[in-house]
C-alpha cells in the first residue's frame, strides 16, 4: 500500500497536464503526465500520443488510479520486459508529495521514445524510463484531494445570507445556497473526520441556537489547494 491516510480521506494528484523531455545517449524520452480517473481515460492518453508521435518506436505507460491506488498498470510497449513500464510505475508510486507522503494517484504517465542508435542495455533503460517520469513529476503542479461530507443547512430566506457569512467566517467550506419557495438550503463540505464533524455540529448549534439541523447529502472527493 501507500502512505495514504484512509481515515483522513486524502490523496494527491496532478493539477494539470505536464510534459518534459530528456535526451539520453541520443534517444529522446518525451514524458506526458495527465490526470485520469478511469482506465479508459488512461488508455485514451496513450492513444492520443500514439497519434501525435506516430513515428516513435515506443509509447510506454504506467498509471495509478483510485483514492486508495487500487488500480496500478504498466506497459513496456516493445521494450524488453520490465525495463520501461515497471520503472515508470515505481516512479509514480514512490514519489513523495506533500509532507513526505507517497500518495500520488489518478495519474497516467506515457513516455515516448525515439531511438537514437545507441543501445542502452536493460539497466540503462530502467534508469532512463524511471528518470524520465521522475523528471516530469519534478515540474508538474500537484494538488490534494479530500473526501468531504456534504450537508444542507435549512434556513429562512431572511436568515440565509447572514448564516452563510458566519459559516464562511468560521472556516466552513460553503459550496452555495439553494433557494425555493419554502426557504433556503446552505450547502457545506466538511472533512470526513469525526472531530471535524463534531466541531461543525457544535458551531452550527451556537449560530442557530439549535434551531437548524443539517441534512446529510453524502460524501464527495473535492480538490483542495
Amino acid at each position: 500500500m501507500s502512505d495514504i491516510d484512509a481515515a483522513a480521506g486524502r490523496y494527491t494528484t496532478i493539477a494539470a497536464e505536464h510534459r518534459s523531455e530528456l535526451d539520453i545517449k541520443r534517444s529522446r524520452f518525451i514524458t506526458v503526465l495527465r490526470r485520469t480517473e478511469t482506465e479508459e481515460e488512461a488508455r485514451s492518453l496513450v492513444a492520443d500520443l500514439r497519434r501525435e508521435f506516430h513515428d516513435a518506436r515506443h509509447h510506454c505507460s504506467a498509471f495509478v488510479l483510485g483514492p486508495g491506488r487500487e488500480i496500478q498498470r504498466s506497459n513496456d510497449d516493445g521494450e524488453p520486459s520490465g525495463t520501461a513500464g515497471i520503472p515508470m510505475l515505481e516512479a509514480l508510486t514512490k514519489r513523495e508529495t506533500f509532507s513526505g507522503a507517497t500518495d500520488l494517484s489518478d495519474i497516467t504517465a506515457v513516455t515516448v521514445r525515439y531511438f537514437g542508435g545507441i543501445l542502452l542495455g536493460a539497466g540503462g533503460l530502467v534508469r532512463a524510463y524511471s528518470e524520465s517520469v521522475s523528471s516530469a513529476l519534478s515540474g508538474a503542479p500537484l494538488l490534494r484531494r479530500r473526501r468531504m461530507r456534504l450537508y444542507g443547512i435549512p434556513a429562512g430566506h431572511s436568515a440565509a445570507g447572514r448564516l452563510e457569512n458566519e459559516l464562511r467566517t468560521a472556516g466552513v467550506s460553503v459550496l452555495g445556497t439553494d433557494y425555493s419557495a419554502a426557504g433556503a438550503s446552505i450547502r457545506v463540505a466538511l472533512p470526513d473526520m469525526p472531530d471535524a464533524l463534531d466541531a461543525f455540529h457544535a458551531r452550527l448549534a451556537s449560530l442557530t441556537a439549535g434551531a437548524s439541523d443539517p441534512v446529510p447529502l453524502g460524501t464527495e472527493w473535492i480538490d483542495r489547494d
